[in-house]
């Protein structure tokens, strides 16, 4: 599509000039406010007890979480939060804590679980996964399913075909279980092949902007036939970063380059977002105090105001290191919102907390109350959110 390859040095030249501005006059927190924000005028209210019935099933609507076991019943607390309106869940092979099977033992197994959940949904359930490929596949040959190459190998091959092969083999074991959103393509440039985060793990495409776009290009179509729904990640770059967001706090402030911002720019540009994830990476050059994933300058200013994307904001995992031990789950949870984001993801791997979901909803409804929030900047990510749910 031509309107993908414009020429690199204007698209860059625009990009750059669109990151200055972003973060001109962006000496504190404060500075951010040439970009929208939430209303903080809303004054607390009483709303009727069915009014707070009906705002905490919005709120819970925007959250994905992750669980433990390989089959769920009646009385189990996921099942109780599905029901109750929860937007999503995501699956895992392992669990990081007990080191053992978490989701996924083998096929028929995982395919019936997921079934479960979605039979407990009012909804349409969310029902998430990270399968990019290679080391970073839940679905894999432990569990049954095929094994499949990395990014990096896909990218140093470099074929059209070749790639929407692996793509569709992706997607084949997705749809086989039920799976209707995939945290994929990694877009991240492998700027840093010795990466512990993207390149030692073989996530990234390619250094090059141009095999990155042709091959996310190629996956996404691929999933987009079978109804699966993809999230360009880990923005505003990764690709760079020395350390894993998972487990320590990354900065990427000297390491960082503009053109990371390319791959973005040109899919969104092509139509091809579904979603995008934005990282908890600190990268100074956007935003001098907050990480991307709850910084307003990065989400709000750069990639819905300079980027041009309208459609959901997804987190990283926000229980993670990098995150909770700075800033603590209930102010961590309202800066995501007040930078952007739309669905907030709770892996349940760093922690394994069951009331995840009840305390982030009273949470967001405290904001909401106090006036931090109003509901209608809940219903816009609702609205945002509810493009990525399965048609049926």
């Amino acid at each position: 599509m031509d309107s993908v390859h414009l020429p690199r040095r204007l698209l860059l030249a625009g990009i750059g000039s669109a990151a200055v501005a972003t973060v001109a006059g962006c000496e504190s927190r404060g500075a951010t406010s040439a970009t929208p924000r939430p209303t903080t005028t809303a004054r607390p209210s009483r709303a009727p007890r069915g009014h707070d019935a009906a705002l905490r099933r919005k709120i819970a609507s925007l959250l994905v979480v992750g669980f433990r076991g390989d089959r769920v019943s009646d009385g189990d607390w996921i099942v109780k939060a599905v029901r109750g309106g929860l937007g999503g869940v995501i699956l895992f092979d392992q669990d990081l804590e007990t080191k053992s099977v978490r989701n996924i033992r083998s096929p028929g197994q995982v395919t019936r679980l997921v079934k479960s959940l979605k039979d407990a949904s009012p909804g349409r359930l969310i029902v998430s996964i990270d399968q990019e490929g290679g080391r970073t596949s839940r679905l894999n040959p432990s569990n049954g399913f095929p094994a499949t190459k990395s990014e990096a190998e896909i990218g140093a091959e470099n074929s059209p075909a070749t790639t929407r092969k692996w793509a569709r083999g992706l997607v084949a074991s997705l749809t086989r279980i039920g799976a209707n959103v995939n945290y994929a393509p990694v877009v991240d440039l492998n700027i840093n092949p010795d990466s512990r985060a993207i390149g030692k793990l073989g996530r990234s495409f390619s250094a090059d902007p141009d095999v990155v776009v042709s091959n996310a290009t190629e996956e996404i179509q691929a999933h987009r036939a079978a109804g699966v729904k993809t999230s360009l990640k880990h923005f505003p770059g990764l690709g760079s970063a020395a350390g894993n967001t998972d487990f320590e706090v990354v900065d990427v402030s000297d390491t960082w380059q503009q053109i990371e911002l390319e791959p973005y720019q040109r899919l969104i540009q092509a139509g091809l977002a579904d979603s995008v994830l934005a990282a908890h990476v600190l990268n100074k050059q956007l935003d001098p105090a907050y990480p991307a994933s709850l910084s307003t300058a990065t989400v709000t200013g750069l990639l819905r105001g300079r980027l041009g994307w309208h459609g959901p904001v997804v987190s990283d995992d926000m229980q993670a290191a990098a995150i909770t031990e700075r800033y603590g789950a209930a102010e961590a949870a309202a800066l995501a919102l007040q930078a952007g984001l739309d669905l907030l993801v709770f892996a349940n791997q760093q922690v394994y907390n069951p009331r995840v979901v009840e305390e982030t909803v009273d949470t967001i409804v405290n904001l909401v109350r106090t006036g931090r929030f109003t509901e209608d900047r809940i219903d816009q990510s609702v609205a945002r959110v509810d493009s990525l749910r399965p048609k049926r």
